[in-house]
């Protein structure tokens, strides 16, 4: 029943979140110079020409450590900004440009910056407050990513802290996963295991 499933999923929320929040401050900047490190190696990340990223908050991991390698590396740079009725798009940012920071928390384009379809981005990073080992992912609840994803056909990352990382997690219909999880230790997901298309 999806009522059931919604419990569930709103009980896993509120467990994933504790388990985050019970992480030290060392322990979560280990985590994430390991989980940064797991992904800048990816052989898909060196492929890509333009890349969906987002600014993590509170306890997600913080991602803007990853946007100068990237900027160095001659990618451009995407970040999502949050539209009315649970929609979102993506934004091309630049190292000078300003963010502004969403009721939400988050910090996001403003309207002035070049607009990218999902159909110009080849890979996007999803957030996520836990993932399972098959690429399921448990969100926050508002839906933006499934939205916006179902517009998407790119390679949908996600960076997963181990104390979060499940054997399975309940489903809906509407629910996406990601093809890759990275944790600062191993990779998992549909992708986890295929090729890049340079043999690398």
């Amino acid at each position: 029943m999806p009522s059931t499933i919604t419990a569930e999923k709103a009980a896993l929320r509120t467990a994933a979140l504790a388990a985050l929040e019970g992480l030290s401050p060392q322990a979560r900047r280990d985590s994430d110079r390991a989980l940064f490190r797991a992904f800048l190696a990816l052989p898909q990340v060196g492929q890509a020409s333009t890349l969906l990223l987002y600014c993590g908050m509170g306890v997600e991991p913080d991602t803007r450590a990853l946007f100068s390698p990237l900027w160095e590396a001659g990618k451009a740079l995407c970040l999502p900004r949050c539209l009315p009725g649970n929609q979102m798009e993506a934004r091309l940012v630049q190292p000078t440009d300003p963010l502004i920071r969403h009721p939400y928390g988050m910090l996001e384009p403003d309207g002035d910056a070049p607009l990218v379809t999902p159909a110009q981005i080849q890979l996007a990073l999803v957030p996520g407050l836990a993932f399972d080992r098959a690429g399921g992912r448990l969100g926050r609840g508002g839906g933006y990513y499934d939205r916006w994803l179902t517009a998407f056909s790119g390679l949908r990352v996600a960076l997963c802290r181990q104390a979060v990382l499940f054997d399975a997690l309940p489903r809906l219909p509407h629910d996406l996963g990601v093809d890759l999880v990275v944790t600062e230790t191993d990779l998992y997901g549909p992708s986890a295991f295929i090729p890049s298309e340079s043999g690398a």
